[in-house]
């Protein structure tokens, strides 16, 4: 049963003060638009005679903030192609915008959430972060008083930040009165120190981290033919194009993919050597551009003691499934006591993945000696001695998908469970064979499947190119073309997602091909969220998009899908919070200090109403909780889930009050439990499930400004109307169980096989006790190294 839900509870429903509100409507290709993630760039005016000093802004930015690289809009009034192509040389992301109005056409950036006004007479020294994660206002640093004492704003050529409600032509005229108006964020002068005060050749401060020159009269040049250490700071900029690349390769720590990439190449091609190969190729690697690293790779001739380079080439040319050649590299990267462990385990997930348990074994061991709390080569390592029989039960079905154990992650534990839940209560090994996904599909595991009555796929986010990366499908399942079409079982993809975060893409040709054949030989082809289906069609022939149908996660309709459930008659008073940490980079990007700082206030007012607690669903996720008590000094107490077993993690869903999570089965398990949820969104897949549940406002941006408020108010409204947001969850959950059930009849015609779970009509429905899909099967492998 359902009741209205109340005024408050509505308000959370149709919020639109949220980046996600329009997420209904958005196309699932506008990323950005769905994941709430802020537009930076920097702009900067140039004409002929200051393009020298916008060419030494650009170095001095790269050399001094080697990980930062936004677009950079090029303002300028009509400069040559050749005088373009200079900059471009120094830069991957330079726009160029032809402009009468100078360095004011910054205001017309619509596009940009941000925008950082520099000059071409500027030199960057220091770190630009705390610019970059400004957030309100118009950022700019307050320059000597006027005569009447009052401090002034040098908009006409000093350093500005612009937010994205401050693009328009009236800022302009905001800023050029006299004083200070109240739309001006004041930064502290180092951000902006003129030469001009540098009187008589004093020393440029330590923590200055952009110095102005402001013209030919204030250069700050000391007696005689010296230079002033203002002009020294400039020329240390002031260099040849290699020079500058060679410059920027060889600065030690992180560095920004896309400009690693752009200054490495021409240096590549002049003659690699092998340490600048293999940072290029680390880069290639982060983007899941597995081929591109093995070719810089194989471009160098490395020693056989340069043990990290074949530890890399190793790993790349084990993503492209080059298995004999991968696995020589890592035997020759063992040899260092440092590197061993990395390669151990590389080694051990090769073996298993080429079905080599007993070699996989014996590396996991070495590999252990070399690291005891390797975990990769821990798990690995307890690989039972002798297979499981092969003996198909009656109507038994084959299973591809990724079966979690130990301390992975809890969602993935689920998944293969609530899938088999979708064709009847029995998911233990009588009537499923699993297929672990990432080992490869040979001939062993296609003649077992073809034994079988049918082999479904899935769930989960199984089209991602970056875990477990393959050259056969360049996605999840480790399956080649030519096997995939003998296949002569009935095949079902159900609820798989396009796991693509913003910011990444699939950048092979191989992933299109693979879809391609999945497609065709599919008889049933669901993808669990709508987003996905959009973005899978796109990639599809117009004579197979059709055949891309919409299917609800089954961990959304959990309560449905399990035999004898009941909903709690009281729930613990309490708020289960999760977060993820898997690419934080493509999570946070420049945000993440600001989400720690929203979050510890929304913590502390959601501790008004309930107990906060911490539910990670995997250890890596606990960093949260120790940021937030070194940071802001508040202690959450801890309920790993990835500890427990499925019936454990349904439990502490179902009797909490409110889950707020970031990782997506976060949203959909409670939800399934009926549980009311909030999503945090750092990834397109949680704009996708709420876009489907009709539900935007369940969600808000890790980038929202006001985050902490937004999300306490909305916490609040769901608590303080508690029956009210349950029932508001058990009417969302009924279109997905109609459009389920018609799926799963559509499963049974097509697979020829009965399917229980198509005839249930809700909760409650008594069934036979079931087996967890884990039991009669190895220990899956750790993601991690």
């Amino acid at each position: 049963m359902t009741a209205s839900p109340t005024a408050a509870t509505a308000a959370t429903n149709t919020a639109t003060a949220s980046p996600t509100a329009a997420t209904a409507t958005a196309t699932a290709t506008d990323t950005a638009a769905l994941t709430g993630r802020r537009r930076i760039a920097f702009a900067c005016h140039a004409d002929e005679d200051t393009l020298p000093g916008l060419l030494t802004l650009l170095r001095s930015l790269a050399l001094t903030n080697p990980r930062v690289c936004e677009d950079f809009l090029l303002l300028h009034p009509g400069l040559p192609e050749s005088a373009l192509d200079a900059a471009r040389r120094l830069h991957p992301r330079i726009t160029a915008r032809r402009t009468r109005l100078g360095r004011w056409e910054a205001l017309r950036a619509h596009e940009y959430d941000t925008v950082i006004v520099l000059g071409p007479d500027m030199v960057v020294l220091g770190d630009i972060g705390p610019l970059l994660r400004l957030r309100h206002g118009v950022g700019a640093a307050l320059q000597l008083p006027l005569p009447s004492g009052e401090p002034r704003v040098q908009a006409d050529e000093g350093l500005l930040v612009l937010q994205r409600e401050w693009l328009a032509d009236s800022t302009r005229a905001r800023l050029a009165g006299d004083g200070v108006p109240g739309c001006v964020v004041p930064l502290d002068g180092r951000h902006d120190l003129p030469v001009r005060r540098l009187h008589g050749g004093l020393p440029v401060p330590e923590e200055t981290v952009i110095l102005r020159f402001g013209g030919a009269e204030d250069t700050g040049t000391g007696h005689g033919e010296e230079r002033s250490p203002a002009e020294r700071a400039r020329a240390r900029y002031e260099m040849a194009d290699d020079d500058f690349r060679t410059a920027y390769c060889s600065l030690p720590g992180p560095r920004h993919p896309a400009l690693l990439t752009h200054l490495a190449r021409p240096l590549l091609e002049r003659g690699a050597t092998v340490d600048l190969a293999r940072a290029l190729a680390l880069v290639h690697t982060e983007e899941g551009r597995y081929r591109e690293a093995v070719e810089v790779l194989l471009s160098v001739t490395p020693r056989a003691d340069q043990p990290r380079f074949h530890e890399t080439l190793g790993s790349a040319l084990m993503a492209e499934s080059r298995h004999a050649e991968a696995e020589t590299h890592l035997l020759l990267a063992t040899a260092s006591p440092a590197v061993a462990p990395k390669a151990f385990s590389r080694l051990a997930r090769l073996a298993w993945l080429r079905g080599d348990d007993e070699s996989a074994r014996a590396y996991a061991r070495e590999g252990l000696d070399a690291e005891p709390v390797n975990r990769t080569c821990r798990s690995l390592a307890l690989l039972p001695g002798e297979p499981a029989p092969d003996v198909p039960g009656d109507g038994q079905l084959a299973h591809v998908a990724l079966f979690a154990s130990g301390q992975e992650n809890a969602g993935d534990k689920v998944l293969p469970e609530a899938v088999r839940l979708c064709f009847g209560a029995d998911t233990g090994p009588r009537r499923w064979l699993p297929v672990p996904v990432h080992r490869l599909f040979d001939e062993v595991a296609l003649e077992r499947v073809n034994a079988r009555r049918a082999l479904v796929v899935g769930g989960g986010g199984l089209f991602l190119p970056d875990t477990w990366p393959n050259g056969n499908s360049a996605w999840q399942w480790n399956v080649p073309d030519a096997m995939l079409e003998r296949i002569t079982v009935p095949l079902a993809v159900l609820a798989v997602g396009y796991n693509v975060f913003d910011g990444q893409a699939y950048r092979r040709t191989r992933f299109t091909e693979s879809l391609r054949t999945l497609v065709e030989k599919s008889a049933f082809f669901g993808l669990r969220n709508h987003g996905s289906v959009e973005r899978v069609r796109a990639l599809l022939p117009p004579s197979l998009r059709e055949k891309v149908r919409y299917q609800p996660c089954p961990t959304t309709v959990l309560s449905r899908l399990s035999p004898g459930w009941t909903d709690p008659v009281r729930r613990d008073d309490t708020v289960l919070i999760n977060c993820a940490y898997d690419r934080a980079g493509l999570r946070f990007g420049h945000d993440y200090g600001h989400f720690l700082a929203e979050m510890a206030a929304a913590v502390r007012e959601l501790g008004k109403r309930a107990e906060v607690r911490y539910a990670p669903h995997t250890p890596a996720d606990e960093r949260f909780v120790h940021d937030l008590r070194r940071e802001h000094g508040i202690a959450l107490p801890v309920e790993p889930l990835y500890d427990l077993p499925n019936a454990g993690i349904y439990e502490r869903f179902r009797r909490t009050r409110l889950v707020i999570g970031m990782r997506g089965h976060a949203g959909m398990i409670p939800f399934g439990c009926g549980t009311p949820v909030l999503s945090l969104i750092s990834h397109p897949k949680l704009a996708y499930f709420l876009a489907d549940i009709d539900r935007p406002g369940w969600g808000l941006s890790v980038h929202d400004r006001d985050l902490g408020a937004k999300l306490a108010e909305r916490a609040a409204a769901l608590l303080d109307d508690h029956d009210a947001a349950v029932a508001d969850v058990l009417g969302r959950q009924r279109p997905l169980w109609e459009t389920t059930r018609a799926n799963l009849a559509e499963l049974e015609r097509c697979l020829g096989v009965p399917v229980e779970a198509a005839h249930l009509t809700g909760p409650g429905v008594p069934a036979p006790a079931h087996r967890s899909p884990h039991e009669g099967r190895p220990p899956s492998v750790t993601f991690g190294a």
